[in-house]
């Protein structure tokens, strides 16, 4: 039964790490190529601690850069989202889709279930490794582009032993909580604020040490790219992940398992409070599913607050003070950062307030947060209720199919402007906090126009999810699809070519909008395309079959 567990985890849930690695392998030949042409002499008026910072030695080729931009940010966040997402559907998915009774009705222990889960997670986080180790290897070849002095292999070793740390936190949190939602946005939430603090406290006098205290350390701390491997850190992550390990046996082994979610909800806690009873039940409607949309909101609630929290008071008012405090340091290193470093992360300028948020909160954190909000839903909003075998149950009340694929789109878009509206008041509170100076209405033009990005991805999801009735597909084609093109307009400024403007990303940056406001034409340009996809989705998913098992 273990090699049974293991082996269908395998079969899952390749196909997304081969995305994922393709992806990224693509993209690392896309940045080399494009960098060739770059003048990396820069690099050596950089000050030694900003070289050290990114990565990058003195006299070192365009390679340096390319791996920099490519596998010490995206491919890492990438591998470790991917781990997070195995990790929290171990246990956690199993009890939420019903299935984990069929699992342990087999003459099987938790433990082993558990055991055959893990598995197959450090099975694909390190074939996904080692394809990337090639990919490292054969990309400098085929360009011929010299990589002396770098170790590719000590890096892909602690890139790794990094992303299955957060892979086996997921797995640990859903282990003990049975909570899907709760283990992915922990391990997130633990991944994203380790990259920012990693980034940003060694720029503090006297608060470097402070860096060692976050995981994302541990991938890039010694320079494994420069110096080799950093067998203390390699054991640290080793370690830590053994133990969260051990903490997932105990934690499965203790705890009553649901057979199916059963979670009390924010509406369900208002429906049983005297002074909103009346109110939530007149919202919700009748037994006949009359409200989806509400039903919907329920199952994500989680994972916007996770998301909102984060970027109100990580990303957003907690950067005000810290650019305040750091604002002469950011002049200086803002004077000689490259520009095509830069522009990976959104364009901006580190010597101006207005460039500084633009790298470090809409560059990149905040499509992302919209984003993993509104693919999340378009992507469970119809296939989700398929593979869970409940798109019966909805359809067996007078509710039309083109009703629930409207239902479905008003959540995605009522959460991704909630996450918008967050993005918008943090960065705001911050500025007025810290006196930065921030316009208002430019940063609410960058949030709405980071919301729309968002919408156009979820759009895409919920089209797919319509169209083939099948979650995990209509998550990583967008996802997939948004690192793309993110990449595309982030060479096509580079190199100065118009084919960027095919990316919807340069809809969303190109126009500056924390300097210059909100622009009109690209701002409809992004609401009709993500109106188009949900109106492709319903005729696609009236006319089609559904699927009442998964």
């Amino acid at each position: 039964m273990l090699s049974t567990v293991f082996a269908k985890t395998v079969r899952d849930r390749w196909r997304g790490t081969a995305v994922t690695v393709v992806s990224l392998a693509l993209m690392l030949l896309f940045a080399m190529a494009a960098y060739r042409e770059f003048d990396v002499g820069i690099y050596d008026e950089l000050p030694e601690a900003m070289r050290v910072l990114i990565g990058v030695p003195p006299g070192a080729d365009i390679a340096a850069l390319a791996y920099s931009v490519i596998f010490s940010s995206y491919g890492a966040l990438a591998l470790g989202g991917l781990a997070i997402a195995m990790g929290a559907a171990s246990i956690a998915a199993e009890e939420s889709a019903g299935s984990i009774g069929l699992l342990l009705g087999s003459p099987v222990s938790r433990t082993r279930v558990l055991a055959g889960k893990a598995g197959a997670l450090l099975l694909l986080v390190t074939v996904a490794t080692l394809a990337l180790w090639g990919a490292g290897r054969a990309t400098p070849e085929l360009l011929d582009v010299s990589i002396t002095g770098m170790h590719v292999g000590p890096f892909s070793l602690h890139f790794g032993l990094s992303s299955a740390f957060y892979g086996l936190l997921a797995l640990a949190v859903g282990a003990w909580t049975g909570r899907r939602g709760l283990a992915a946005g922990t391990a997130s939430g633990v991944m994203v604020l380790s990259f920012f603090a990693v980034g940003l406290l060694p720029l503090v006098s006297g608060w470097e040490d402070l860096a060692r205290a976050f995981p994302w350390y541990y991938l890039n701390g010694s320079q494994p790219l420069l110096n080799g491997v950093h067998w203390g850190h390699v054991g640290i992550l080793a370690g830590a992940s053994l133990a969260l390990l051990a903490l997932a046996v105990v934690g499965v082994n203790r705890r009553d398992l649901r057979a199916r979610s059963i979670g009390v909800t924010v509406l369900d806690r208002l429906r049983t409070h005297p002074l909103t009873k009346a109110i939530v039940e007149r919202l919700q409607g009748s037994a006949r599913v009359s409200r989806i949309w509400l039903k919907t909101a329920s199952e994500h609630q989680g994972l916007l607050i996770v998301v909102a929290a984060i970027m109100v008071w990580v990303m957003g008012v907690m950067m005000g003070p810290i650019y305040a405090g750091m604002s002469e340091t950011l002049l200086a290193v803002g004077e000689g950062f490259p520009e095509g470093l830069l522009i990976f992360f959104g364009g901006g300028d580190l010597s101006t307030v207005e460039g500084f948020y633009q790298v470090e909160v809409f560059g990149m954190m905040a499509p992302i947060a919209v984003l993993v909000v509104t693919i999340s839903i378009g992507a469970r909003a119809l296939a989700g209720e398929e593979e869970n075998r409940t798109i019966g149950l909805l359809l067996a009340n007078p509710v039309p199919r083109t009703a629930l694929v409207r239902e479905k789109a008003a959540t995605m878009v009522l959460f991704g402007a909630a996450v918008g509206a967050v993005i918008f008041a943090g960065v705001a509170g911050g500025s007025w906090i810290s006196g930065v100076g921030l316009d208002v209405g430019n940063v609410a033009a960058a949030a709405l126009l980071a919301t729309l990005v968002g919408l156009v991805f979820g759009a895409l999801a919920l089209f797919l999810s319509a169209s083939t009735g099948r979650a995990r597909l209509a998550i990583f084609v967008p996802t997939g699809a948004a690192v793309a093109f993110h990449v595309m307009n982030s060479l096509a400024e580079i190199n100065d070519a118009a084919w960027g403007q095919l990316s919807p990303f340069y809809y969303y940056i190109s126009s500056d909008p924390l300097r210059n406001g909100l622009d009109w034409g690209h701002a409809a340009l992004l609401t009709a395309l993500a109106a188009a996809l949900v109106l492709l989705a319903l005729p696609t998913f009236e006319r089609r079959d559904l699927r009442q098992t998964s």
